[in-house]
């Protein structure tokens, strides 16, 4: 299994309390991710840790439930998952799994008999999570999912193959549908704008009394200024930075 994170990553954390569930990803900066015992499977539910192909990425400060499973049927297929991300008990990821329904024959006939031939398997494209998404317990995703920033997708919710999400949504359901916007649209471009989750864990330290404030039952505009503030911030910070 190739895995994939952070630059500033230091090593897994093997005497962590949480080392008997997870094995814990550590960070330059102090920050951890977690990635559950028996997560990567193949179609025949073996462990696909120490396996040749598969890949796999996960950022910082993101940690999928104890359960949880992604099955990977060949060497072209990809599970993402971006920072901040907060996944439930169980999930499951269903990065393939496909049969041609345009031929004859759903059935892969070479599997069965010498001799015998079947069309390719039909393959989806990368599964995607990205941003500061909280993922319920015992949803499902088939592959060639991306699931936009911000989001929340409900407990035991179905997500389709090539699903495409909109940003701040909040989807239930089987097939996943979208109920509601956690924010405003004006609110959701400037979180968008604001991309927190890629600023260091300093300025996070910093500003962290901001992300106590309840910004849907704030007035719109003094939410607006609340992030506005945090815009200049960030760009301040990043000024710094570079002289």
């Amino acid at each position: 299994m190739n895995i994939q994170t952070e630059e500033n990553f230091c090593g897994l954390d093997k005497k962590s309390p949480l080392s008997k569930n997870f094995n814990i990803l550590r960070y330059e900066d102090g920050s951890m991710s977690t990635i559950p015992h028996g997560f990567f499977r193949d179609w025949l539910d073996n462990d696909l840790l120490d396996a040749g192909f598969g890949d796999f990425y996960i950022g910082r400060c993101s940690g999928v439930g104890v359960g949880s499973v992604v099955k990977y049927d060949t060497a072209t297929q990809s599970l993402k998952i971006g920072r901040y991300v907060a996944g439930g008990l169980r999930l499951k990821f269903i990065l393939n799994g496909q049969h041609d329904m345009e031929s004859i024959s759903i059935a892969m006939l070479s599997f069965f008999a010498d001799g015998l031939k079947n069309t390719p398997v039909p393959q989806y494209q990368d599964t995607v999570i990205k941003n500061d998404v909280w993922i319920g317990d015992e949803a499902m995703f088939l592959g060639g999912s991306v699931v936009e920033n911000g989001c929340v997708i409900g407990a035991r919710s179905l997500v389709p193959p090539n699903f495409k999400s909109e940003p701040y949504g909040v989807y239930v359901g089987s097939p996943a549908r979208l109920v509601r916007f956690r924010f405003s649209e004006k609110i959701r471009e400037l979180l968008l704008q604001l991309e927190w989750w890629n600023m260091p864990l300093n300025w996070l330290r910093v500003e962290n009394d901001k992300f106590l404030l309840n910004l849907a039952r704030m007035a719109e505009g003094a939410a607006i200024d609340v992030l506005q503030g945090l815009i200049e911030s960030k760009k301040q910070m990043l000024k710094n930075s570079r002289g």
